[in-house]
């Protein structure tokens, strides 16, 4: 029994206990918002050492980081310790990516290690083990699908809205199709003549993914790769299509989320989450950024971050991480970790704003300690204690005297708060 056919069954699971418990919450309350397909739970059954979140209306906005191999960078140690040091600062999901060789031993590897929901997008190794694009089938799909099921696989990313539809609309985009599981379906469908097998054969899917209660995540294969190409007719089409696929995917008992933008200025926004809750029967909505310029090369997890800060306090439940490498290249460990310390801070931005009691609770404690000169209550509030202690340590290097003094080498003694108690 799968986390929604329980809830509409009025039983309430191990996971929506400790779900609510974390989001402060009545447990009947979440598993009312379970049944309606308004919150999800990821959790496999065969991801054993799990510690379970929810991702959806009215919880805490959620952080994922993306890590993985390429075919040119493939040492599953690297993808580990960025594993370790996502998590260690906050990352509330993981999607392995991989796209090199062995990437069944590379995906249980991190699933022993990883205790938060993880998931993947099935279509890579696909055709990493087909070869060739032409040569991926529904069969070898399939097959990958039940593999990265049995290994403890959380979530997956289904890009099932390409269709046939899709190629007329996208011609007049600067940037055709930038989703590397869109491409080479667009390529698989333009090269065959034939209708996406994703589409075709999604209850295929159903079948594996409610067998091991693994959630749904609608992939956005026609997502905009540039401020030009966004909210256009081929993006909106696949949303409706999402749509009617997230309905399916609900009747037969299997969480579904959705996935969105993309580049998109920021004064469409709150246009596209507005659509998404309309045609997708406010299924839980996931995106990458949103990004709302094309200009931030090397800082896109900081203009990611100001699209999702206000994507998520207009209804998005789960932000998808940027690093500084974001159109540059294969992220490394500090890039990782800067990207999840970006989004998570769009994410209590957004929390605040929600009026979420622990957010306020949180901002109100470190204006106490703030008012206070209290170093080491200010360190207990902060996103990044690490960055925090690496700065006072800086500051007190430079003037000793500002160890035990009650200011900092900005006012020195003409603090606001000695000057006016």
């Amino acid at each position: 029994m799968t986390q929604i056919q329980a809830a509409r069954q009025n039983k309430i699971t191990k996971e929506m206990r400790i779900v609510a418990k974390k989001e402060g919450i009545k447990p009947d309350l979440l598993r009312k918002k379970i049944a309606q397909g308004l919150v999800v739970i990821p959790a496999n059954r065969k991801h054993k050492n799990l510690d379970p979140i929810g991702i959806g209306f009215d919880l805490k906005v959620k952080v994922n980081a993306n890590i993985g191999t390429s075919p040119t960078k493939a040492d599953v140690q690297i993808e580990l310790k960025k594993l370790k040091v996502a998590v260690d600062a906050g990352a509330d999901a993981m999607m392995d990516l991989s796209t090199s060789k062995d990437i069944d031993k590379i995906r249980k590897k991190i699933v022993a290690k990883c205790t938060v929901p993880l998931g993947t997008v099935p279509l890579y190794q696909t055709v990493v083990e087909a070869g060739e694009v032409d040569k991926i089938n529904i069969g070898l799909y399939l097959d990958v699908l039940e593999r990265q099921a049995k290994d403890g696989v959380d979530f997956f990313t289904i890009h099932a809205g390409v269709t046939q539809k899709a190629l007329p609309l996208v011609k007049k985009r600067i940037m055709k199709c930038i989703s590397r599981g869109g491409s080479f379906l667009m390529a698989w469908m333009r090269d065959n003549q034939q209708e996406n097998f994703l589409y075709k054969h999604f209850d295929k899917i159903l079948d594996i993914a409610e067998k091991y209660d693994i959630t749904i995540s609608l992939g956005d294969g026609l997502r905009p790769g540039c401020i030009a190409d966004a909210t256009d007719k081929a993006q909106i089409e696949e949303l409706k299509i999402l749509g009617k696929l997230a309905q399916k995917a609900r009747k037969r008992g299997v969480q579904t989320i959705i996935e969105g933008p993309g580049h998109i200025p920021l004064n469409e926004v709150e246009k596209n989450v507005a659509l998404e809750k309309k045609y997708c029967d406010n299924a839980p909505f996931y995106v990458l950024g949103p990004l709302p310029t094309d200009i931030a090369t090397g800082y896109d997890h900081i203009a990611g971050a100001i699209g999702g800060a206000l994507a998520a306090w207009k209804g998005v439940s789960f932000l998808c991480y940027l690093t500084p490498k974001e159109h540059i290249g294969l992220p490394d460990i500090d890039d990782v970790r800067e990207g999840v310390i970006v989004t998570k801070i769009a994410a209590h931005i957004a929390d605040l704003a929600k009026g979420n009691k622990e957010a306020i609770a949180r901002n109100y404690k470190m204006a106490k300690a703030r008012e206070k000169i209290d170093w080491k209550e200010m360190e207990k509030f902060t996103v990044d204690k690490e960055k925090f202690l690496k700065l006072r340590r800086q500051e007190v290097k430079k003037n000793a005297k500002l160890g035990k003094a009650k200011y900092c080498s900005m006012c020195g003694p003409f603090c606001v708060f000695k000057t006016f108690q």
